[in-house]
């Protein structure tokens, strides 16, 4: 699901609402901008404007992620799950992890389990280490959570910072960065990587001081605009550049590359762990989400529901925007109008109320913008 949702709250758990650092306070130059007052072209929220409404369950996990391997019968197995709202953002990094825990060589056979962002990306890892790979998977793009995601770049609801331990925490740092610069260089068309400046509102800044204060290289010219030289009135607004990575065309360019270099891609929906042991390859990555709870017993493991509203393109609409835990992403196939992060629940079922907060929400988030 989507990948930045809720932000400091399902980071912290409530745990950092003390934390206000921000980032560095100065008058308003944005070199994105034309010299002078900030101007957005807003955008269009009403009910007429509704091309789809979307809902998908994000794999959470409070403790975090899990990278490791283990003996599994006479193979390996490597695990890299749970990335909550971070799939995508997280996935090259962490699948760069489990690599260095699992990879047995170049001329190897290995086999992926799940065609996600974190399964397309272990296999291509795989593939540029030199091993044979095949992805087992029982749903493949446009079908898969990561299909159904925001898109932002931004490591925010992947885990409680008040159940990571401090372990994890190195492991969170470490994966992103990793993480962040992979996806550098596919920023291309081709794949649906773009950078994109983030505008967040008063509270709301993606995860809180704790992550900024972590991660500050990862965003860059963040700043803090003065009210008076910003177009949302008495508002607090913070700055940053990010990557946006569009669901539709990056699952399919990252399945198309795993292609071409040789892999191959299975549709196979295990139910048991001894069918796995009967695979050939003698090293699998499980990269299954949300699937691992059940398939090994990851009692931690919950679905972290996410609905999305998604009015029709603008394409003068060009920054990202974030308010009260609401947000909004423009891309190509729509305008992304989300905000909603509902621990265990396992409906993917549009809920018109929910539908109707979130246009709601944003209709008072963009009441504010005079432009």
């Amino acid at each position: 699901m989507t990948t930045r949702r809720n932000f400091g709250l399902m980071l912290a758990g409530g745990a950092l609402a003390g934390c206000t650092t921000t980032g560095t306070t100065a008058p308003f130059s944005d070199p994105l901008q034309p010299r002078g007052r900030l101007r957005l072209a807003p955008v269009h929220v009403s009910e007429d404007r509704v091309i789809r409404v979307v809902a998908g369950l994000r794999p959470y996990r409070p403790g975090g992620f899990v990278v490791r391997a283990e003996r599994f019968g006479d193979k390996t197995l490597v695990h890299n799950y749970g990335h909550g709202g971070g799939g995508i953002t997280m996935s090259w990094g962490t699948s760069h992890l489990a690599l260095d825990e699992g990879f047995a060589g170049p001329e190897r056979d290995y086999a992926v389990l799940g065609c996600g962002a974190v399964g397309l990306a272990t296999a291509r890892l795989i593939q540029r280490r030199g091993g044979r790979v095949t992805i087992y998977a029982k749903a493949l793009p446009p079908e898969t959570t990561s299909n159904i995601a925001g898109g932002q770049w931004w490591p925010a609801s992947v885990f409680s910072a008040k159940d990571a331990t401090p372990q994890f925490i190195t492991q969170f740092e470490k994966a992103a960065k990793l993480s962040y610069l992979h996806f550098q260089q596919l920023s291309a068309p081709e794949y649906g990587v773009r950078w994109t400046r983030n505008y967040s509102l008063d509270e709301d800044d993606l995860g809180g001081s704790f992550l900024f204060n972590r991660l500050a290289a990862l965003a860059p010219e963040r700043r803090t605009v003065p009210a008076g030289e910003h177009p949302f009135g008495r508002s607090i607004l913070q700055y940053w550049d990010s990557m946006m990575v569009e669901p539709p065309i990056y699952l399919q360019a990252m399945m198309e590359d795993v292609f071409a270099a040789g892999g191959r891609i299975v549709v196979r929906d295990f139910k048991s762990q001894s069918e796995l042991q009967a695979l050939k390859e003698p090293v699998i990555f499980n990269c299954t989400g949300l699937g691992a709870g059940e398939l090994f017993g990851d009692k931690e493991m919950i679905p972290a529901r996410g609905q999305l509203v998604v009015l029709l393109p603008q394409p003068e609409v060009t920054y990202n925007l974030v308010s009260n835990w609401s947000y909004m992403f423009p891309r190509r196939d729509g305008i992304i109008l989300g905000g909603t992060f509902e621990r265990g629940n396992w409906s993917t079922d549009e809920d018109p109320a929910t539908t109707a907060k979130i246009l709601a929400n944003h209709k008072a988030m963009f009441a504010k913008l005079k432009t």
